[in-house]
């Protein structure tokens, strides 16, 4: 029997799961939870004969600095049998962890790391929640929006000392801001 996914069939599901809102954009359902809710949620999507939401497609994070709640860490779900995807967002700010969902999607574990790399985002009872992208010692995490883009320190393998070392940079010009006034805004 094939079953389509649809408006009708997601409103239901709202009697079921603990949804705070649905969006439809493009063509695409979003569902927004709470985060304590994530893995009832994720278990209740793969397993249910009338969903079947199987395979973990991407695991992605996105960071709004100006919000109270600043990272939206955005689950991407495929249901093969049905041809359907389905995202699922959760809100999260720089304080809250999450659990981690790698019991249920093995695909998680290196999401999940990057997540936590990139952004800083904890995952917890994830199996080995380590740096991936980034280099030891790496201080930070490169993809918030209030992540420096210069710095004053090197870090970069010495070929005859066979390790990582640290060095202060040395800039040929004083370093400059620029404030360019545009000849629209006259006033």
């Amino acid at each position: 029997m094939y079953y389509k996914l649809t408006l009708n069939s997601i409103q239901n599901l709202t009697n079921i799961l603990p949804i705070l809102k649905i969006q439809i954009f493009y063509n695409e359902i979003v569902l927004f939870i709470e985060s304590k809710y994530l893995l009832s949620t994720l278990l209740f999507l793969k397993n249910h004969t009338m969903f079947q939401y199987k395979i973990l497609t991407c695991i992605s994070g996105v960071d709004y600095p100006d919000r109270k709640y600043r990272f939206e860490i955005v689950y991407d779900l495929l249901s093969v049998v049905f041809n359907n995807r389905l995202r699922i967002k959760i809100i999260q700010n720089e304080l809250q962890s999450l659990e981690s969902c790698e019991s249920i999607y093995l695909s998680a574990n290196w999401y999940e790391c990057e997540i936590w790399d990139m952004y800083g985002v904890f995952f917890r009872n994830h199996s080995s929640l380590r740096r991936i992208l980034t280099d030891y010692g790496f201080e930070g995490h490169p993809l918030r929006k209030d992540f420096p883009l210069t710095g004053f320190i090197e870090m970069r393998y010495n070929e005859t000392q066979k390790r990582v070392i640290s060095e202060s940079i040395e800039f040929s010009q004083e370093y400059r801001t620029f404030n360019f006034i545009s000849p629209w805004n006259e006033k």
